[in-house]
């Protein structure tokens, strides 16, 4: 198996709906996202995919993102945009624009500071 990763990033506010202490306030944060692409069969070239593709993919998904209110998003209007559900959005968008039947996004991890991340990924 093979596995790629590309490191984005996008500026944001958020505020957590019903969460008790200071994240309910409006606040943002400069996102890291990083993707894993993975897969078994290479191309004749030598490569699972291009990494420019995967890059301009995750950038088409991140600009929805880049400096907006997250919670006015349709992706959030419902749903906190908690970094675990943020994760979740930009995999399922991105899987839309990646997956083949060979190539996967098989991760997902945004993290809101240097020291706090969550992750997606599915079975």
């Amino acid at each position: 198996m093979y596995e790629l990763k590309i490191i984005s990033q996008f500026a944001a506010a958020h505020q957590l709906r019903e969460y008790e202490g200071k994240c309910e306030n409006l606040h943002g944060h400069n996102w890291k996202v990083e993707v894993y692409v993975n897969g078994n069969k290479l191309g004749k070239n030598g490569l699972l995919i291009d990494f420019k593709l995967i890059k301009n993919a995750t950038e088409k998904v991140l600009d929805e993102l880049d400096h907006a209110f997250l919670n006015e998003l349709d992706a959030f209007k419902t749903i906190n945009p908690s970094s675990e559900n943020i994760a979740r959005h930009i995999f399922t968008a991105l899987s839309r624009e990646v997956n083949t039947e060979d190539i996967k996004v098989s991760r997902v991890t945004t993290w809101e500071s240097d020291s706090a991340c969550a992750s997606y990924t599915e079975p």
